[in-house]
């Protein structure tokens, strides 16, 4: 009994969970990229390392090693990878930095000061980025493990004491090299969990599309990374600015990603694009009405003779008034994604009228429009994009048979109505098109679209439109260190 019903909860849990509606795989291919950027910001990051003074004696000496800055830094060998569950671990080996100070050493009453540079060679870093959901569904930098030694350090001293400072040279390096250890980590830390993080802020979450629908992208799990990928599941739902915590059920299939030749892929469900559709009915925007002149001047004519009988029956007054034609969606339109291609099915009802000034419309007909369009999608900068075309269209009448036969030669002028007057204004909305959940600055180039059934995925490139520096500059929060920085590197001096 135990048996059953620990089964049943989970069959339960299984039918309850929501698939996301949107995902994103981001390669080891856009490592390399990714790579290249960071660590140009990086280098200049490392460059700010603040090293303590130096001061102490050793016997009649008296030394103060002060105002030390690293001049020049240089990242020679270097990976950056995957790591599971959720790690994206940087590994530099071999780097060098060079270093200039001030040197101050007294010897009785003897006095000798001045600036030097060194060099600190065989420096190695390990660090490694966890990532994780927050409560709010952003991807955060929520620990950063870090290890990091230099391996050895020289300083070419001069001047009346050089005899001298190479006797000390040992002991002032060695303790300088210490100091450049405890520094370096606290600076990675400080890159992750604040700088990166600020980057990541930049990804849209729950947003405004225009000024009736809104988009959540909340993450709905933590990140998952593999050896070769990272998998990000967002919800990937649209939703109205009036209702915004209306939420349409998820009942279809879950978007798969098993590409891994390009750089990144997003994948969307049919219900990404159902979502959009509801709330743009539930908004209300799905209707059009066109008054007068906005009626083509052909169809017009063609509706004013085809109506001309019952124009003289109910209200031959108002012959001349005129005409309106209004198509309003009845239903929220569905979105089918099969491997031949996208269509959306629409289904709208169309009413034809007089209406004469200062009195009631006067109502000629209303037929029912089935309409099938076909979409195509395409990622244009960090957009997704929509082309619209009428495919099939049909309309007849919900009272009888015989009224179906009367409407036969409206269909061709109605269609060309709809794609002159009404398609180039959908497509005007839905060219201009919906973010991707990507930081800023990041675009994709080089796409390609390929159909499944249930859901299309978008393979395509990386492309930096703005430096890290750049982004992160411009979205950088107050500089205060983290309190809560973990210890530095414990790795041998």
């Amino acid at each position: 009994m135990a048996l059953l019903g620990a089964l049943f909860l989970a069959l339960l849990a299984g039918a309850l969970a929501e698939f996301p509606g949107c995902k994103i795989r981001v390669t080891s291919k856009a490592l390399e990229l990714v790579k290249q950027e960071g660590l140009r910001f990086l280098e200049q990051e490392l460059e700010t390392i603040t090293i303590p003074d130096l001061r102490g004696k050793e016997g009649h000496f008296y030394y103060n090693i002060s105002e030390v800055k690293v001049t020049e830094l240089q990242l020679t060998s270097s990976e950056l990878d995957f790591q599971p569950q959720q790690e994206l671990m940087l590994q530099i080996t071999n780097a060098s930095l060079g270093l200039r100070f001030r040197r101050q050493l007294l010897y009785w009453f003897f006095y000798d000061g001045g600036y030097i540079n060194a060099s600190a060679e065989g420096v190695s870093i390990r660090t490694g980025l966890e990532l994780s959901r927050d409560p709010a569904g952003r991807m955060k930098v929520s620990n950063v493990s870090c290890q990091a030694s230099v391996s050895r350090m020289h300083a070419a001293f001069g001047g009346t004491f050089k005899k001298v400072y190479d006797f000390l040279s040992t002991f002032i390096t060695s303790g300088m090299r210490f100091l450049l250890n405890q520094q370096i980590c606290p600076v990675l830390y400080h890159v992750g969990t604040v700088l990166l993080n600020a980057l990541l802020d930049t990804v849209p979450v729950r947003s405004s599309v225009d000024e009736l629908v809104g988009i959540d992208y909340s993450l709905m799990k933590d990140p998952v990374a593999s050896t070769s990928n990272l998998d990000m599941d967002f919800r990937g739902a649209f939703f109205p600015l009036t209702e915004r915590n209306w939420s349409l059920p998820n009942r279809a299939v879950e978007p798969q990603l098993r590409e891994e030749e390009r750089m990144v892929y997003v994948a969307f469900s049919e219900f990404f694009f159902d979502s959009a559709m509801e709330s743009y009915f539930r908004a209300g925007a799905l209707q059009l009405s066109l008054v007068g002149d906005k009626v083509p001047h052909d169809l017009d004519m063609l509706l004013r003779a085809t109506y001309f009988g019952s124009i003289v029956l109910l209200s031959p007054a108002v012959i001349d008034s005129p005409l309106k034609l209004e198509l309003r969606v009845l239903a929220p339109p569905r979105c089918t994604i099969k491997p031949s291609g996208t269509t959306i099915s629409v289904t709208a009802s169309v009413t034809i009228a007089l209406v004469p000034a200062d009195k009631p419309e006067v109502q000629l007909s209303s037929m029912t429009m089935d309409a099938r369009l076909s979409a195509k999608m395409a990622l244009r900068g960090k957009a997704l994009r929509t082309q619209l075309d009428l495919r099939r269209f049909r309309i007849y009448s919900n009272h009888s048979a015989l009224e179906s036969l009367a409407l036969i030669p409206l269909q061709a002028p109605l269609k060309t109505m709809l794609q002159i007057g009404v398609m180039p204004m959908l497509n005007e909305r839905t060219w201009r098109g919906v973010q991707i959940p990507l930081p800023e600055g990041i675009n994709f180039v080089r796409e390609v679209v390929t159909n499944h059934a249930g859901f299309l995925t978008i393979g395509a490139d990386l492309h930096f439109a703005k430096g890290l520096r750049e982004v992160i500059e411009k979205n950088r929060p107050a500089d205060v260190r983290v309190s809560t920085a973990p210890p530095p590197s414990t790795a041998a001096v």
